[in-house]
């Protein structure tokens, strides 16, 4: 049996051929040039802007696909100081595999590369910039976290952060989208803008950064939009933060979250902590006395 293709047309003069322009906001509908783009917009406006809306939440409260050591496979655990960048091969290995590699074979080698420590501030700095000279994403999420700090030799200086982090979010790197977020939420070398730090958890969350979602569960909360506070905090919940899960206890309690719902967001959860646990990973947290999950924002 055979098919006919359907040839696109222009949505304002009604034109067919190749070349037409899909429009930027909705992705549905085709024009021949900016002229008729223009000219149909009265009548599509609306339409677009809705449509826009939707595939935008569409990519907002979809589940994300998780990180895993580069390693030992397993999810990378949800606070970022519980894993580390390593400036040498680019790979991200869990904390639990640093103490295996640092503390139970005596090592001072990258436990992924086997290249040797760095053995001065200059020479990790020198490192990391080549790797974020040749875009490497979470290199330059890196550096910005080291301008924040002021450490490594390197001067404290926000605005460097700031503008390294926005260059990293747009390379791919969801953390550095939070980061972001979190500088518009404080105020942090920036002026202080809700608005934007939505912004930006929003494009983090997207990428899935399970932390900007919890963040971005209170924004709609504190707007008065519990549906999509829900929605966000049993996403984050079912990937492991403990805040979400108890947000959504919360809400089950005042009858904004199903009992269905409650218990799906608990097997999800308690599935989710089981996948990034290990002997290792625990042992590391105990040596190293690694923080656990908070709720602040920022």
């Amino acid at each position: 049996m055979s098919t006919t293709e359907v040839t696109p047309k222009c949505a304002a003069c009604g034109k067919g051929g190749d070349g037409l322009k899909t429009c930027n906001g909705c992705k549905l509908v085709k024009y021949c040039n900016a002229t008729c783009q223009k000219a149909h917009r009265p009548d599509h406006k609306k339409e677009c802007k809705k449509r826009a809306a939707e595939q935008f939440d569409e990519a907002l409260f979809k589940e994300p696909q998780r990180e895993e050591c580069d390693i030992c496979m397993l999810p990378l655990p949800l606070l970022a100081s519980w894993h580390t960048y390593q400036e040498c091969c680019g790979k991200t290995v869990c904390m639990g595999c640093m103490y295996a590699d640092r503390v139970e074979n005596h090592r001072l080698l990258c436990p992924f590369c086997r290249t040797p420590d760095w053995k001065t501030q200059g020479e990790y700095i020198e490192r990391l910039n080549k790797r974020a000279e040749g875009n490497d994403a979470a290199a330059v999420n890196v550096l910005a976290n080291t301008y924040l700090k002021g450490s490594r030799g390197l001067p404290q200086d926000n605005e460097k952060a700031n503008e390294l982090w926005l260059r990293a979010g747009k390379l791919g790197d969801a953390m550095a989208y939070n980061n972001i977020g979190n500088s518009y939420y404080q105020g942090r070398g920036v002026e202080r803008d809700l608005k934007k730090a939505k912004h930006y958890w929003e494009l983090a969350a997207v990428g899935g950064y399970v932390a900007a979602r919890h963040n971005l569960g209170g924004l709609e909360r504190n707007e008065g939009n519990m549906s999509r506070a829900m929605k966000h905090w049993m996403n984050a919940a079912g990937a492991g933060w403990d805040g979400s899960l108890k947000e959504i206890r919360q809400g089950f309690l005042s009858g904004h979250v199903t009992k269905d719902n409650f218990e799906k967001t608990l097997r999800a959860h308690k599935e989710a902590t089981d996948e990034m646990k290990s002997e290792q990973r625990e042992a590391a947290g105990a040596h190293f006395g690694l923080p656990q999950q908070r709720d602040a924002y920022g």
